[in-house]
């Protein structure tokens, strides 16, 4: 109520008591509707807000019939080039400067949808191999030098008045690592790939990585090292009474072509104990089952399973690593390793893939050529020791 509306109301006759009363009722008034009307304003406001957010879900929502695919521009590309050899839009990437760790000029090959790539990879890393438990590294160059410092800083007590003579320094080793190049050629037919149904990427990736494991895992146990990596068995091995570096330490069993109890725990503690903290039996499955039967002098079995699916057995308390590519349990045969493969042990790789497409050479099929170039030998020739069938 202004001022002129109360003067006017006390030329009425009313008491100041009376006007305030009024004031107050009207000024009430006023605010509820003003509230009412905020509420209201809010309320078309949400409406409003809640109908935009249906409206962006819809556009979210893949249609259900006649999908459009909305893969990231370099999963769209490379499929294409996988199914029909279009390389257009992996040179539009190259060019645009977003794919650089996905397109390389068509005479090397395109390298793999980074996704796929993964894929190889988890496959590798979880197959039996000595991968699994050896150190892996990611290089650039076409080889990995290892500096292994094996001896000991020398140190000496000090007195007050005495001199302090020099001590000696330690001894370090550089181990290169060169990489090779590993390649599988899985093929397809061209009716096959032009079926949308079906999944290439998946399917290359599942058949590179079987192909690579399988290769993989028998070169770093026995591989040679001409044009692929060099295993720890193709290192000469002595026995470890009189073990120098550059070799293989091996504990004989004691028992010409058959393993005793004995033999175990003396392989266990011919490694350091400074290696043998992270130590892993390494076998195949026909060894694996000889072990097995193995008790010690109270009847108590050395085997034991994992508790868990994921669980590696264990030797002795150590987990097993059941690798079939290690040599079956023979006379002279060293079929058993035990050692700390992370210090042991390296592998280098480069982190890229390459698929080149061949629709020629075995037509009507389309060859993939995959390639990537990995290399590995023993870093650490302390953290490795064998067990040998023998008698000495």
């Amino acid at each position: 109520m202004s001022k002129t509306e109360i003067k006017a109301r006390a030329g009425e006759g009313l008491s100041p008591a009376q006007e305030v009363a009024e004031a107050v009722s009207g000024f009430v008034s006023n605010f509820k509707d003003f509230q009412s009307d905020i509420q209201t304003k809010l309320q078309q406001t949400e409406e409003r807000l809640t109908m935009l957010d249906r409206k962006q879900m819809n556009i979210a929502r893949p249609p259900l019939a006649g999908a459009i695919d909305a893969g990231a521009p370099h999963q769209k590309a490379f499929n294409a080039y996988l199914r029909s050899g279009d390389d257009d839009g992996l040179r539009g990437l190259e060019l645009e400067g977003k794919a650089l760790s996905t397109a390389v000029n068509s005479d090397g090959g395109y390298l793999v949808d980074p996704q796929t790539s993964e894929t190889v990879k988890a496959v590798l890393n979880t197959t039996a191999s000595i991968r699994s438990i050896a150190s892996v590294v990611n290089v650039e160059a076409t080889s990995y030098d290892v500096l292994v410092d094996r001896g000991e800083l020398e140190t000496g007590w000090a007195t007050e008045t005495a001199g302090f003579s020099e001590t000696g320094t330690q001894q370090i080793d550089r181990i290169s690592i060169p990489l090779h190049e590993l390649s599988a050629l899985p093929k397809a037919s061209q009716r096959l790939l032009d079926d949308a149904a079906f999944d290439i990427e998946n399917w290359l990736a599942g058949r590179i990585a079987d192909k690579f494991s399988r290769a993989e895992a028998a070169a770093f146990v026995s591989g040679d090292g001409v044009d692929k990596p060099k295993g720890f068995l193709d290192h000469t091995s002595v026995d470890n009474d009189v073990w120098t570096w550059g070799n293989l330490g091996y504990v004989p069993t004691g028992v010409d072509a058959d393993v005793t109890p004995d033999s175990i725990i003396d392989l266990v503690y011919a490694l350091g104990a400074e290696y043998r903290a992270n130590g892993t039996f390494v076998m195949n499955s026909k060894t694996a089952g000889q072990l097995r039967k193995l008790k010690d002098n109270d009847g108590r079995f050395l085997w034991t399973d994992g508790l868990a699916t994921a669980e590696p057995a264990r030797l002795l308390g150590y987990p097993v690593l059941i690798a079939e590519d290690m040599p079956d349990a023979a006379s002279d045969a060293t079929p058993i390793a035990f050692g700390d493969f992370a210090s042991g042990y390296t592998v280098a790789e480069r982190p890229d893939l390459r698929v080149l497409r061949d629709p020629f050479s075995a037509k009507p099929h389309v060859l993939f050529y995959a390639t990537k170039r990995v290399g590995g030998d023993v870093s650490d020739f302390a953290a490795i020791k064998l067990l040998k069938f023998a008698t000495a």
